[in-house]
């Protein structure tokens, strides 16, 4: 959506200036929406302007309106009381795995904390997946691994085609562990983050050699059918290769065990 906005009262939204009418103007209104609340240009505990406002402020029917509100709903961003309005939700009780929350989150945040806290998740679900891959993988699976791991080491200068191995070798991992709901949770996050400048970080043919000795060290882990030392090996090559890309904004110590 491409808007800009004039200068509004404290607590009400800037009259966005459609440049083309979006197609679907209670999806455009959302996003509008959401990136305020996640800017606190609308703070937690406040009222939403009531309905006529927000009509008049996006030039749009009540009925947009309150498909959008209903999908904030949803998205944890407000709570709506029949006769007190639509009031806004402090962070807590976001829904931080909506693609719409999370990105404009990270958007936000020049800490870094948000992605901090995704890597956090990250490693602790594929670390025990991991363990549990050392435990059950079979040869097909090993010999994947091990050639995902050989390829890497020759594709350190593409990045792109490295960055498909390295999916690739995470995936097969978490494919072996057979974890359905932790391997949705890991692809959907990082599926929302992969193009972020954030998460990405900068990539060399050194960093891309550094990343490739901890794969190794997993695999050969996983190959030694050493459970608690294939979710070891995961948790370091993820802290390492986090605390590498993200350089040197905020400070790290979410991270911290």
């Amino acid at each position: 959506m491409t808007t800009t906005g004039r200068q509004a009262e404290p607590g009400a939204p800037a009259s966005p200036l459609w440049t083309r009418r979006p197609a679907s103007l209670a999806a455009a209104v959302t996003e509008e929406l959401v990136q305020r609340i996640v800017r606190h240009s609308c703070p937690a505990g406040m009222p939403l302007p009531p309905e006529p406002v927000l009509c008049e402020t996006f030039s749009v029917s009540r009925t947009v309106i309150r498909e959008a509100v209903k999908v904030l709903q949803e998205k944890g961003l407000v709570t709506v009381r029949q006769g007190s309005g639509t009031t806004v939700n402090p962070p807590a009780q976001w829904n931080m795995l909506d693609a719409q929350v999370l990105l404009a989150a990270i958007a936000e945040d020049e800490s870094l904390a948000t992605l901090d806290d995704l890597v956090v998740t990250r490693r602790l679900l594929e670390s025990d997946m991991a363990q549990v891959a050392a435990r059950t993988a079979d040869d097909d699976t090993v010999d994947r691994l091990r050639a995902l791991v050989d390829r890497m080491d020759e594709l350190v200068d593409d990045v792109t085609g490295y960055e498909e191995h390295d999916r690739l070798f995470h995936d097969a991992i978490m494919l072996a562990a057979g974890n359905r709901i932790a391997r949705g949770v890991v692809r959907s996050l990082q599926s929302q983050v992969l193009d972020t400048a954030g998460y990405r970080g900068e990539t060399s043919r050194e960093l891309c050699q550094a990343s490739n000795a901890g794969h190794r060290r997993v695999f050969d882990r996983i190959a030694a059918r050493d459970p608690a030392g294939a979710a070891e090996a995961m948790f370091t090559h993820i802290t390492e290769a986090w605390l590498v890309r993200r350089g040197d904004a905020g400070n790290p110590g979410r991270l911290d065990r």
